[in-house]
């Protein structure tokens, strides 16, 4: 007996924390895209901003140029014209693209740091920065209505011959807005040796060019293309960059930049090949601006992001303003406060100066910066530099885990913990006194505060069977002793 299957019901798609990510040719298919596309191009069209245009972008990972095209053909069917990059480009010039040319909107096609068998749809608002959650919640409306119906599409070749398509390569008016802000020239002069690591990503190439023609020695490694990523998930932490720090911990270097899939997030590592975790990067960067040029203008940080922001806010006299995770929540955080620097856990920065939105290469910049001016005040190698910072912002020992949980079990999991911990929250966290429960804005999770200002931040995801757990400490010791909690309180033993 023969089974005939029943058509499959069209994808529900929602955007997260940072756009719509699925698994290449389960749900992320041509059809999934061009669904994405429609609720842009009539997003665009009921508010009458056709004749802006819409920038449409794409990173190294499989496919995502005809990804790109095939969303591209969509908003030509509506009479929008493109500004479509040349070759692939970090997330970010897109966003530089649209603030540039006044666009209605911005298309990226990556997944970030996602593994290599995903890829994304990302919107950036006419601000540059990530689509908030007002524009999401029309898109995703938008893109549900949408389901099953034929999608008209204009054909790429065509629309360029009309004139509708315009290819844009970013490089040269991207390096002139940098150097509004940053000394480029004297970043080149710089007597350093410093490695570059864009794990296969978008990004390569960018730094190195920006920095080339002057006396400081850029080396960087994975500059092909490799849709694989080298096997590892393309987000600059441990272990999926170990291969950098031991290069940087044979000698040779004097800094290590790190970037991801798309170089919207940034890392950084000494000259011994220790890795600065995300969290620190976060204080060093707040400190540059404070200590090293001068700025006092508010900072966003999200709400799994460093305490080390607050100590350094009370210092230098400077806001400091807390936003659920995702920087579709910090960007518009920062404009609305006018921030100088926006910054979320898992390495995205954005700069009021710069972009309202995260920019790896733009932020690993400020970071050389910073080490030079430490190194004119007398505080180098980079790890000297890391201990004086310390000094003024306080012990930062941070590690976040995922615990995994069986799918069917999942539900119970969640009700467990934003239900049951609402009404009766943990009292101790590894024979530590709870002095302070807050429950996350977004209803996933609890942060939970002990005596000495550590910090455990338990948070469940939305899309996958897991539950994320935060900590960041005032020892190692600790910080072991804090994760070990999170996981048993997530396991309910």
């Amino acid at each position: 007996m023969t089974n005939i299957a029943e058509p499959p019901a069209p994808a529900t798609i929602v955007f997260g924390t940072d756009g719509w990510r699925a698994r290449v040719a389960d749900e992320f298919t041509f059809d999934n895209v061009r669904r994405c596309a429609d609720g842009v191009a009539r997003y665009v069209v009921e508010r009458g901003q056709q004749a802006r245009g819409v920038v449409v972008a794409y990173d190294r990972r499989f496919a995502s140029e005809h990804f790109a095209a095939a969303a591209a053909e969509v908003l030509l069917a509506h009479d929008i014209p493109i500004a479509f990059a040349m070759q692939a480009v970090p997330t970010q010039m897109s966003s530089y693209e649209v603030v540039a040319r006044g666009a209605a909107a911005g298309i990226v096609i990556t997944a970030s740091h996602n593994p290599w068998t995903d890829n994304g749809f990302k919107v950036k608002a006419p601000t540059g920065s990530a689509a908030g959650p007002e524009i999401l919640a029309v898109l995703e409306a938008q893109i549900a209505a949408n389901g099953g119906g034929g999608i008209e599409r204009r054909p790429f070749a065509d629309a360029e011959a009309a004139g509708l398509v315009e290819r844009f390569d970013p490089f040269a008016g991207y390096e002139r807005f940098v150097r509004r802000t940053l000394d480029l020239d004297a970043l080149k002069a710089a007597d350093l040796a410093v490695l570059v690591e864009p794990m296969w990503g978008a990004g390569a190439g960018w730094i190195s060019r920006l920095l080339a023609g002057g006396r400081i020695r850029v080396t960087e490694i994975h500059l092909e293309r490799n849709t694989y990523f080298g096997g590892v998930n393309p987000e600059p932490i441990r272990p999926n960059i170990d291969e950098s720090l031991g290069i940087l911990a044979g000698g040779g270097y004097d800094l290590g930049l790190l970037l991801d899939g798309d170089a919207d997030r940034a890392g950084a590592a000494d000259e011994r090949g220790t890795f600065i975790h995300q969290l620190q990067v976060t204080g060093l960067l707040m400190y540059y601006l404070a200590e090293h040029r001068g700025w006092h203008d508010p900072v966003v940080v999200s709400v799994n992001n460093t305490s080390m922001a607050e100590r350094l806010g009370r210092r230098y006299g400077i806001a400091v303003h807390e936003t659920a995770v995702g920087f579709k929540y910090i960007g518009p955080k920062m404009i609305e406060t006018g921030a100088m620097m926006g910054g979320e856990e898992s390495g995205g920065f954005g700069f009021g100066m710069h972009l309202p939105e995260r920019d790896g290469i733009y932020a690993d910049l400020m970071l050389l910066d910073l080490f030079l001016r430490e190194k004119a005040a007398g505080r180098f190698p980079a790890s000297k530099a890391i201990e004086h910072f310390h000094e003024i912002a306080g012990p930062s020992w941070y590690r976040r885990i995922d615990v995994h949980v069986d799918r069917a079990a999942y539900p119970e999991v969640k009700r467990r913990l934003l239900v049951d911990l609402r009404e009766k929250a943990p009292v101790e966290l590894a024979g530590r006194a709870v002095e302070r429960t807050i429950p996350l804005a977004t209803n996933d999770g609890f942060k939970f505060f002990v005596a000495d200002g550590s910090w455990l931040l338990v948070r469940t995801s939305g899309t996958e069977p897991l539950v994320r757990v935060y900590t960041e400490a005032t020892s190692e010791a600790t910080r072991e002793a804090m994760l070990e909690a999170g996981e048993r309180l997530v396991r309910g033993t």
